[in-house]
């Protein structure tokens, strides 16, 4: 599947624009990661725009996440390589699964919030956030409570966390225009 149909499905299924938003940021973090472990950047990219899909519908079940995203997904056509990774990012149900698109999903998922929290503090400018703003604030754990740190740092099995954060940095920066942020 090509980024704009997968962007087309998610709009059937997603009205909140800040969804929307975490989806192309988490999709932005999967692409620069996949071509940093010279994974296919494009599935990556994919899976990251579907990985809440099912969200706003199961009203954020926990229990029915990830689930009812794949089954969509498999029955928009997509295959596997994308179903599972989107069902098996509900770690707190499908429990730890260790593949580098599994792990680098999480990742995203979590790094994603972390960062734009970042651009958040210094007033939505994202071009002021750096690897070190995202060290320090993930030393801080009041800061973006929701983000599950230890998600994050699953990502060491492929990379070191200062090339994770810078990485996933440019990433947004290189959207920042999409997210509303400068």
């Amino acid at each position: 599947m090509e980024r704009a149909d997968a962007i087309l499905l998610l709009q059937e299924h997603v009205v909140k624009e800040s969804l929307m938003a975490h989806c192309r940021a988490t999709a932005a973090i999967m692409r620069a990661t996949a071509g940093a472990l010279d994974e296919d950047a494009d599935l990556w990219e994919v899976i990251g725009i579907l990985h809440d899909i099912d969200y706003e519908e199961v009203d954020g079940d926990m229990q029915c996440h990830g689930n009812a995203g794949a089954a969509l997904l498999l029955a928009a056509g997509l295959g596997e390589e994308v179903a599972g990774p989107v069902r098996r990012h509900n770690f707190e149900t499908y429990g730890d699964t260790d593949t580098p698109v599994d792990t680098a999903l999480t990742a995203a998922d979590n790094m994603s919030g972390l960062v734009i929290a970042c651009a958040m503090v210094k007033g939505g400018r994202l071009s002021e956030v750096t690897a070190k703003t995202v060290k320090k604030k993930v030393k801080d754990k009041a800061f973006a409570a929701g983000c599950n740190r230890d998600r994050i740092r699953r990502i060491e099995t492929y990379m070191e966390l200062p090339a994770y954060y810078a990485l996933s940095v440019a990433a947004l920066q290189n959207i920042k225009e999409d997210l509303g942020l400068s």
